[in-house]
């Protein structure tokens, strides 16, 4: 699938790095580095702008090795870019550790995902099919 994108970030579009890989890097596309105190959050420019077609969406996740070495997380995660934005794509990154972080011009920030989604339509009723699981919510079935 082909998809429109403006890179103005300075920095090569994003690509996959493996060939089984789901999601692309972005990277932070700012001229001074960020500092993320204890709690703190950023709304972080990638420099990118896309056009992706009806029926899909660009997801944007946390990066897994930054979550674990330095608590720093995709706020909304997953993000959704919506197929009929046009803007600037930025990542909402927050630190949920007690040290500082540090984001620098080009730093790997978050993911991005390309999915396809469906649109439904509510069809209103009285009641829902039975289940074995029934109304049963969180933690319902267990923890083993």
């Amino acid at each position: 699938m082909k998809v429109k994108i403006v890179n103005k970030s300075g920095f090569p579009a994003p690509f996959y790095a493996t060939e089984l890989s789901a999601g692309m890097d972005l990277k932070a596309a700012i001229e001074e580095p960020i500092v993320l105190g204890e709690l703190c959050r950023a709304m972080v420019p990638t420099g990118l702008y896309i056009e992706l077609p009806a029926g899909y969406e660009a997801q944007i996740r946390p990066r897994s090795g930054l979550a674990a070495k330095h608590g720093v997380t995709v706020c909304n995660s997953p993000g959704t870019v919506d197929a009929d934005y046009r803007g600037e794509i930025k990542v909402i990154l927050v630190n949920l550790s007690k040290e500082p972080f540090t984001i620098n011009p080009g730093e790997r920030i978050a993911q991005m995902v390309i999915a396809k989604y469906e649109k439904i339509e509510w069809q209103e009723v009285e009641q829902l099919g039975e289940t074995e699981r029934g109304a049963g919510g969180f933690g319902s079935t267990g923890v083993k």
